[in-house]
Formats: C-alpha cells, sequence, structure tokens
C-alpha cells in the first residue's frame, strides 16, 4: 500500500509537471531566474514565519481544552511538522507533529490529530473564501474550474461534519457505535471508541461561538501573511499583478497541494500556480520563474529550520517511522 501511495504521487506530480513546463521558453525562463533580484527574498522569509507564528498560536489556541502548552515549546514542535511535509509524501509531517506532541507534552495523538485535521478544514475553508473574494475581479482559469469547485466542495462538507461531531457528541456517536459494533472486529472496538473520544476532547473549540470566530479569523491572519509572501518575491521578477491575483494563487495552489504528490508538493503548487498568473497576462517563462523560485522559498526555509528543531529537540529520522506506525491511543 506504501508502495502504491509513492507511485500514485509520483506519477501526479510528473502530470502535473508535464503541464506546468508546457510551452515554456526556456531561454526566457534562464533570463528571469537569472535577472531576478533575490534581495526581496529576505522580508518574504521574515514574513513567512510570521505566519508560522500565527499557526502555532492557533493551534496553542485549540489544544487548550486539552493542556495548555507554551508557544516557545510549540513552535519547534509545528516547525518539525511542516517539515515532515516538505520530505515525507501524503502530508506525514501532521501525523509527526501529534507523535512529538505526544513525546514530549503527553498528549494523546487521538485528540491532537483532530484539532491538526481541523486546522486543514479550516485553512480550505479561509481558501474557499479567497476564492469567492477574488472571483469577481480574478477568474479562475477554465482548466482548473472543475478541480477547485470540488475541493472546495469537500473541504466545506468535512468541516459540516467535525462540527456536527463536536455540537452533538451524544447523537452522532451513537450512530458511530453503531457502525463500529458492526464493522469492527471485537479486539480493536476499544481502541476504536476511546479515538472517537479523543477526537471530541480536539474538537472542543468548536462549540463555542467565540473561539470559532477566533479560530477563523486567525487562519484569515495567517492565509494573508503567506500571501504577502507571495507579493514580496514579486517584486525580484519583472511581475505586476494586483493583491487579488495572489490571493487567488495562493487559493488555488494550497488546494491542490491537498491532492496526492510527491514530498513538496511538486507540480501540484506548481502548474495551477502558474496558470493563474499566465491567465492574467504574464508571460510564460516570468510567471514559470517566480513560480519555482517562490516554491523553494516556501520550501527551503522552514525545512532547514525543521532539521535544526529535530536535532535540538534529539529527534531521529527514525522518529518519521515510528509516528507513521503509531497509532492513536
Amino acid at each position: 500500500m506504501k508502495s502504491l501511495k509513492f507511485w500514485v504521487g509520483l506519477g501526479i506530480s510528473a502530470i502535473f509537471l508535464v503541464l506546468a513546463l508546457k510551452g515554456l521558453d526556456f531561454v526566457g525562463f534562464w533570463q528571469t531566474v537569472s535577472h531576478a533580484n533575490y534581495w526581496w527574498i529576505i522580508p518574504s522569509v521574515i514574513v513567512y514565519f510570521g505566519a508560522v507564528w500565527a499557526r502555532t498560536w492557533r493551534w496553542q489556541y485549540m489544544l487548550q481544552h486539552i493542556k495548555p502548552i507554551p508557544l516557545r515549546k510549540l513552535f519547534p514542535i509545528v516547525v518539525i511538522g511542516y517539515m515532515g511535509n516538505n520530505v515525507y509524501p501524503a502530508r506525514a509531517g501532521e501525523l509527526l507533529r501529534s507523535y512529538v506532541l505526544r513525546r514530549k507534552e503527553g498528549v494523546a495523538m487521538g485528540a491532537s490529530l483532530a484539532t491538526v485535521i481541523l486546522e486543514r478544514l479550516f485553512d480550505g475553508l479561509i481558501m474557499l473564501l479567497f476564492v469567492c473574494l477574488t472571483l469577481p475581479f480574478t477568474p479562475i482559469p477554465a482548466s482548473y474550474q472543475g478541480l477547485v469547485i470540488g475541493l472546495s466542495i469537500l473541504f466545506s462538507l468535512a468541516l459540516l461534519f467535525f462540527f456536527l461531531i463536536a455540537v452533538q457528541p451524544e447523537r452522532l456517536g451513537k450512530v458511530y457505535a453503531w457502525f463500529v459494533e458492526k464493522l469492527v472486529p471485537l479486539p480493536l472496538r476499544p481502541r476504536v471508541h476511546a479515538l472517537f473520544d479523543q477526537a471530541i476532547i480536539g474538537l472542543q473549540s468548536l462549540r463555542s461561538p467565540r473561539e470559532l470566530a477566533l479560530i477563523f479569523l486567525t487562519s484569515t491572519l495567517i492565509w494573508l501573511t503567506e500571501t504577502t509572501k507571495y507579493w514580496f518575491v514579486m517584486h525580484a521578477f519583472p511581475l505586476d499583478v494586483s493583491f487579488s491575483v495572489l490571493m487567488l494563487m495562493t487559493a488555488v495552489v494550497n488546494l491542490f497541494t491537498t491532492i496526492p504528490s510527491t514530498p513538496g508538493y511538486v507540480g501540484t503548487f506548481d502548474a495551477p500556480g502558474i496558470a493563474i498568473l499566465t491567465q492574467f497576462g504574464v508571460v510564460r517563462a516570468v510567471a514559470t520563474g517566480y513560480t519555482l523560485v517562490l516554491h523553494v522559498a516556501l520550501w527551503l526555509p522552514i525545512t532547514l529550520l525543521g532539521v535544526y528543531y529535530m536535532l535540538r529537540e534529539s529527534i531521529g529520522w527514525g522518529d518519521m517511522a515510528k509516528a507513521a506506525q503509531s497509532r492513536p491511543e
């Protein structure tokens, strides 16, 4: 199964890379990247780590029902998780993040994984909001409209499902228990029931309108900050599009990175980003150079910092495998 996931991800990345590089003027591309003003990468990285800090604060807030944890302790765990997403397939860094949190703070993986999934759902909701807000000014390329709409619907339905679990755990718990009794082997039922109970704990922030509003506003701030990174990197190139176009690009590329691919979202980040920019008259060579440099600027700094924190926290690469094999207790 792991081998199948690898080959499926590799195949999807290859398809998107072909789409990204199709019809590219490689001479123009090389001139674009060789003449870029890379000093703009510095403020973009600073802004990006501001977004990572905001993500840490959001996670801390969502974990408070389980265990209060200082930001200074959570930030390295968040960075290690994002590094794991960049070097392992299938967003394995999310599992690694919960594994490290259990190891260092004793938080049950089932409960913390529920908050991590909830984060991703709120991120998807903000991506949907960005698309809706920018569509009147920045239409999506026709070839990507169906996928964007489909992914947006999936995120919305998943968030609604989690919300119902949090608000009416008793009623949905009965339905859930019926399926477990019918479908799960008897020896595994206690563990599966415990996982559901931990997920309910992890979803407590959905029960308060005030906490919901705060998570939503924080998520919006996080993604506006990340779009600002796109804006800074844009200045390194002969490229001038509106902030709304960059908001749409941020939304679309991050929706597409939820599709299985190779580690680091090779292709699934690049092809839709290039398509958005060329839709608004950006020369393909410039759009490709900008998107690839942006991708590296997003990938490399947090990966390097994640490796540093792994070494500082005495976490080895073997812990990746342990995290993948761990069962939420």
